[in-house]
């Protein structure tokens, strides 16, 4: 029992004592174990290419009537590596956050570092969720509008390159914010957010949720922007919950 007792101290002491370059040898270790699940993600991507555009990321465009044109010579090439890269990056969501919570690792206690796997599911859940609500829910409304704005003898048609990033950006941009319970979740246990701080600023939150509804919504009704901030605002109060919950568990 003792000597157990001893090599945990040691454990826990070789742990405390990493030196600087240490943390960037690992850091360095956990960037390249990212880059490889993400040449993978696109290596799988690859294989299915033709579905993920035809299927799948010109879907909403057909929905809504979209014309889409090619304006570059080798416009196409270009959107298939860009396709797969974005896919890769999608499909190994998990192992790019296993990789950041293992780096963090370190600074957890012993009982927090069991964690880790549970942490890593529900921040990839976040994440695609935030994709599919983006999908289905945010680029319907945000095409509709696009293709259909301005007077009819003015033909609306999209360059392939231009829709392709908009696609990208909202989903991926979807995807982060849906995070906010993980950020909450860290930044309480750093001992930077407080709950009561984010009850006390609630309203304040509120009306700033509102406002980026009303910049990320495409038109002007306060029904899609609606469909935006409420999912928002539940994501805010999960957080509150979740910090609290985090804080507990450091007291």
């Amino acid at each position: 029992m003792e000597n157990n007792s001893n090599k945990a101290i040691e454990n826990g002491a070789a742990e405390v004592e990493m030196t600087f370059l240490d943390h960037l040898e690992e850091l360095r270790w956990r960037i390249i174990y990212s880059l490889i699940g993400i040449v993978v993600g696109a290596v799988v991507c690859g294989v299915f290419i033709d579905f993920l555009i035809d299927a799948v990321l010109l879907n909403p465009a057909r929905k809504v009537g979209a014309d889409l044109q090619n304006l570059k010579p080798f416009g196409q090439v270009f959107l298939y590596f860009q396709v797969a890269i974005a896919g890769g990056f999608i499909l190994s969501i998990p192992n790019v956050f296993y990789q950041l919570w293992r780096f963090i690792s370190p600074a957890l206690h012993k009982r927090e570092k069991k964690y880790i796997l549970s942490i890593v599911i529900f921040s990839s859940f976040c994440f695609l969720f935030g994709i599919g609500f983006a999908y289905f829910v945010m680029l319907p409304l945000t095409l509709n509008f696009a293709a259909h704005f301005g007077t009819s003898t003015i033909k609306n048609q999209f360059a392939i390159d231009e829709y392709m990033s908009i696609i990208f950006s909202v989903m991926l941009g979807a995807g982060l914010i849906f995070e906010l319970p993980m950020i909450s979740f860290f930044l309480s246990k750093l001992g930077i957010l407080k709950p009561s701080f984010m009850r006390k600023y609630r309203r304040h939150a509120i009306i700033i949720i509102m406002i980026i509804a009303a910049l990320l919504s495409p038109g002007t009704d306060p029904v899609s922007q609606l469909v935006l901030a409420v999912p928002l605002i539940i994501l805010y109060e999960v957080s509150i919950i979740i910090s609290k919950y985090s804080v507990k568990k450091l007291e």
